[in-house]
């Protein structure tokens, strides 16, 4: 589709200056248009975006943009209406010079996805420029001897115009003796030639004035005019005369300056000075024929002085004027004609028609990420360009049209390894040799969320001490991020869990920003030994990604329990306790036994016994670990028959907790008449006692089992050693079977004062095992047999006020024993 406006005259152009001829086509993906030489700032060429179909609101968001390969931008779009608009003065004759098309090529990209559409906008010539002479005044010598018809080639006139407003034609002023030809020249100029109609007289008139005007073919027209002043001089009757009328020689644009192009030869059949022949160029020959080349007076030898460029220009026509020494000097012409041949002497230029943008790692391949053009000056194979990259690029280069490529995306990419990457691009032509430049764009990888914070190990394990200052910092954890901005921002947080049956948010919290975990009240030992949090990392990507760890709190003891004694029973509950003793007894007499428990572990729960204070202290003694009170001698007469002890019971821990324990001690004649007398009851049939005796019997009979049991056992076992080791393994730390030292049991039976029990001890010596006891009393009614294993100092409180009040007779025990420490 064609749109043409004509403009009839140049008034109605001035007037009408916005207004322009609009020529636009839209064939393969291109538009064109064609507007007028200069055209005000602002002049709207075309509706851009309507062409490429892209709505007004499109024009912003996808950032609507005209690049120009001319590299100085000439042309905008008018982002309100996306228009395409004049942005700077454009003059035909500066950007194209004499070539009759003038075409600007534009590069528009649009962004979201990326494409470019390439546009030509040519642009028409307007007659704004008048012929001109080289010269205004034009001076020849003609013999009046020369015969009618003779040709005299004069300075033709220059328009920077082109087409219809270059030079179209000359006049000549009117005059009797010359007329005016025009001769058709390569390249669709016209070149006057002045030619002699009528036989001169210089004695008549020596002198003769003429006006040369040139005109164009513009509208209006324009018109240049030049002085000719003809002097005539006598007779000098042979000119010089060329070979050839034309030569045409053809050299490369290389060519060494000082190097020989052409010689030429003229003959003048004249003899002496009419003879001999001097060589110039003509008095039409452009300014730049003599800054290049140089033509010896004598010898009409061509030689080359300046710099040859084919891309400047590619032809010379260069007229050559042969002269004689006569009078008047006679003078023969002919034309030479110089191709240029290119030579590969131009590297590729690479331009950027779009700037990179910043592409996130996970682009699929085949992201568009620039647009790409090379330009090589040079022509045919030494003007065709190839772009590529270097081997291993995550890149690839994607032809498009006219030297254009699409820089896209060729592999995975990750930001963690690469975030910038600098990219060579080279650009090679097809001359021999080929030439290549190279230039470097900068490619940033915009980051995505695709790595979880990672702690900086996946458990942690946390010691702290009971009985704490209430949100005192517990630990702080840490993750990192290899992603960055937004995605990189790490939110710490507890995930639910329970201990013991309690949310685990109860016990602590935590900072979000900082992962610092803190203790919301004190804990204790004796109720929570050990809990986990699970804690979690997140980002704040799109979608957040987590990471979790775990932290294992470990509450270490403090000694904050002073021992608790359980027995006797109405000690542990505050009172005195009443204990009785025979005068008749022996040094070591078994008195009492204090028992103690404590609720702390470890060191701290290592008790020990003490006598404080005794009504006599010759006369009694404790046991430092179990507790036992017994005689340190004989009881005499002397001593008083009440004694008073008072007991300390103390833990191992720092600082040390105590316990004190006051004990009466009546001593009492004949108090072993009792055992006596059970003695001899032994021999009577009595229900009570044969009860009694029976659940002796019993016991007795279960542990002496129970023992063998053990022995046969490990008898086995050593035999079963020693047949693959060759050695039977006595001690405990020598048999693989026998590890455990809780499982040392130890039995002993304790018939040693008015108290009868049995001890089943376990552990090592350093271990807080507890004894179990069957404790029977000989006075009692009635027998029991009981093993108790206390866990608190609550438990063996209850425990003792149970059987207390259960038991018949005072006498009754029951003891928790701790193994003494070695």
């Amino acid at each position: 589709m064609t749109k043409t406006i004509g403009y009839r005259d140049w008034r109605w152009f001035v007037l009408w200056w916005h207004h322009f001829f609009l020529l636009w086509t839209i064939a393969d993906g291109q538009t064109r248009y064609s507007i007028p030489e200069e055209l005000k700032q602002g002049s709207v060429v075309g509706n851009l975006a309507k062409d490429l179909g892209l709505g007004l609101s499109e024009i912003f968001d996808r950032k609507l943009r005209v690049a120009s390969e001319a590299g100085k931008q000439y042309f905008s779009v008018n982002a309100g209406k996306g228009e395409l608009v004049v942005n700077d003065r454009i003059d035909r004759e500066a950007l194209c010079g004499q070539s009759t098309s003038c075409v600007l090529p534009l590069q528009v990209v649009i962004d979201k996805p990326l494409q470019l559409h390439r546009v030509e906008v040519e642009i028409q010539d307007i007659n704004d420029n008048s012929p001109i002479f080289p010269s205004q005044e034009i001076i020849l010598q003609i013999a009046e001897s020369t015969a009618t018809g003779a040709r005299f080639p004069l300075e033709f006139a220059q328009d920077l115009d082109v087409g219809v407003n270059s030079v179209r034609s000359y006049t000549l002023s009117k005059g009797d003796f010359f007329i005016l030809k025009i001769k058709d020249v390569s390249g669709g100029r016209k070149v006057p030639e002045l030619v002699l109609s009528k036989s001169l007289d210089r004695e008549n008139r020596s002198i003769h004035q003429l006006q040369l005007t040139a005109i164009d073919g513009g509208n209006p027209v324009k018109s240049g005019t030049s002085q000719i002043t003809i002097n005539v001089l006598d007779n000098n009757d042979n000119f010089p005369v060329f070979e050839k009328n034309s030569y045409k020689v053809s050299i490369s644009e290389n060519r060494v300056q000082g190097s020989s192009i052409l010689k030429l030869t003229a003959k003048d059949t004249d003899e002496g000075p009419n003879g001999e022949v001097e060589y110039s160029f003509g008095k039409h020959t452009p300014e730049i024929i003599p800054s290049v080349f140089n033509i010896d007076s004598l010898t009409g030898e061509i030689r080359l002085i300046g710099k040859l460029d084919f891309e400047t220009n590619a032809n010379y026509e260069i007229d050559i004027c042969a002269r004689d020494k006569g009078t008047p000097r006679m003078e023969g012409h002919c034309t030479v004609h110089i191709e240029v041949l290119d030579v590969n002497d131009n590297a590729p230029i690479i331009f950027l028609t779009s700037q990179p943008n910043s592409v996130p790692e996970d682009a699929p391949r085949g992201t568009v990420l620039a647009l790409i053009s090379a330009k090589d000056l040079d022509s045919g194979d030494n003007g065709k360009v190839m772009l590529h990259l270097p081997k291993g690029s995550p890149f690839s280069l994607t032809p498009s049209f006219s030297n254009n490529y699409a820089l896209v995306t060729g592999g995975a990419l990750d930001r963690e390894s690469f975030s910038l990457y600098s990219i060579e691009i080279t650009a090679t032509d097809s001359g021999s040799p080929p030439l290549s430049s190279k230039k470097t764009i900068n490619v940033s990888i915009s980051d995505v969320n695709d790595n979880p914070p990672v702690f900086t190990q996946p458990s942690y394990n946390v010691y702290l001490k009971e009985n704490g200052v209430p949100g005192s910092i517990l630990y702080s954890v840490s993750a990192s991020d290899l992603d960055s901005g937004e995605n990189a921002k790490i939110s710490y947080s507890i995930l639910d869990s329970k201990v013991q049956d309690v949310s685990v948010s109860s016990y602590v919290y935590m900072n979000s920003d900082n992962g610092s975990i803190y203790s919301m009240h004190s804990f204790d030992y004796e109720k929570v030994k050990v809990f986990h949090i699970q804690v979690q990392a997140k980002d704040q990507g799109s979608p957040s990604l987590s990471s979790n760890a775990t932290v294992h709190v470990f509450i270490l003891d403090q000694n904050d329990n002073a021992p608790s004694v359980i027995y006797p029973s109405s000690a542990a509950q505050g009172s005195l306790s009443h204990q009785r003793m025979p005068r008749t007894a022996k040094a070591g007499h078994l008195v009492t036994k204090v028992t103690a428990v404590d609720a702390d572990s470890g060191h701290n729960a290592w008790i020990s016994y003490r006598l404080a204070e005794a009504t006599d202290a010759s006369l009694f003694t404790v046991n430092l670990y179990t507790g036992e009170v017994r005689t340190k001698r004989a009881v005499s007469e002397q001593d008083d028959s009440s004694q008073r002890l008072l007991l300390e019971v103390k833990d191992d821990g720092e600082p040390v907790q105590s316990a004190t324990v006051t004990v009466s001690i009546l001593l009492e004649d004949g108090l072993h008449e009792p055992i006596l007398d059970l003695r001899q009851k032994v021999s009577e049939p009595s229900k009570k006692t044969g009860r009694i005796t029976l659940y002796l019997i019993v016991s007795l009979a279960s542990v002496s089992v129970l023992s063998l049991v053990t022995f046969v056992i490990l008898a086995v076992k050593c035999v079963r050693n020693s047949r693959s080791s060759g050695s039977c393994c006595v001690r405990r730390s020598d048999c693989d079977d026998y590890k455990n030292p809780n499982r040392n049991l130890q039995l002993q039976l304790n018939t040693d004062g008015p108290i009868k029990y049995v001890e089943v001890l376990g552990g090592d010596m350093l271990s807080q095992s507890q004894s179990f006891r069957s404790c029977m009393s000989p006075t009692s009614e009635y027998s029991d047999f009981t093993l108790i294993k206390p866990s608190s100092t609550s438990d063996f409180k209850e425990v003792i006020s149970v059987l207390d009040a259960s038991l018949p007779d005072s006498t009754w025990t029951f003891e928790s024993q701790q193994v003494s420490r070695e």
